[in-house]
C-alpha cells in the first residue's frame, strides 16, 4: 500500500514538449507559477496575469484551489488561462469551480512525466505523476462547448506528448 503521508513536493516543472505544444497553440504571455519561482522576488497569486497564461500550480489542496480561484477571477477580466491540474473530479473544486467556469477541459491520456525533486531530496527526471492530468481552459472569448480551436485538435497535440 502506498504511504499518502509522504512529504510531497510541489514544484514539478512541466514537460518541454507539452509545453511547447502549448505555447504554440497559446501563444502564452505569462506563467504565475513557474518551476523553482523565488516567492521573494513575486508571487502569482497576488499579481494581475498576462493576456494568455500558463499555470502549472503546486498540487497542495490549498494552493491548487487558490490558482484556479486566481485563473477564473483573471479570466473574468479578458485573459486566457491554461490550467494543467490533476484530475479530481469528484471534488468540490471541479464541481463548484472547474466544470461550471472552464471553457474547455480536456483528459490528457496516460500520465505526464514531470521532473523535480522527490520527497527523498533525489532530483528527478520523467517521473509520472501520481495522478492523470487534464488541461483546464479559461477562455473568455468563447462560450461553454465553443471552440476558437477544435478540443479535439488540442487533445490530438497534447496525447501525443505523453
Amino acid at each position: 500500500m502506498k504511504n499518502r503521508n509522504l512529504d510531497h513536493k510541489d514544484d514539478w516543472a512541466t514537460p518541454r514538449a507539452l509545453y511547447k505544444a502549448l505555447d504554440g497553440l497559446f501563444d502564452f504571455t505569462f506563467d504565475p507559477c513557474p518551476y523553482m519561482h523565488n516567492l521573494d522576488d513575486w508571487d502569482g497569486l497576488t499579481i494581475p496575469w498576462g493576456e494568455r497564461n500558463f499555470v502549472n500550480p503546486p498540487y497542495s489542496r490549498k494552493l491548487k484551489e487558490s490558482f484556479v480561484k486566481k485563473a477564473i477571477d483573471e479570466s473574468r477580466l479578458g485573459k486566457v488561462c491554461v490550467m494543467l491540474l490533476p484530475v479530481s473530479t469528484s471534488t468540490a473544486l471541479f464541481h463548484d469551480l472547474i466544470y461550471p467556469n472552464a471553457s474547455h477541459i480536456l483528459f490528457i491520456r496516460g500520465r505526464i512525466r514531470f521532473s523535480g525533486t522527490n520527497s527523498k531530496g533525489e532530483v528527478v527526471n520523467n517521473k509520472a505523476g501520481m495522478h492523470d492530468s487534464m488541461l483546464v481552459i479559461f477562455d473568455p472569448s468563447v462560450g461553454k462547448g465553443e471552440a476558437r480551436m477544435s478540443a479535439l485538435d488540442i487533445y490530438k497535440i497534447i496525447s501525443s506528448m505523453t
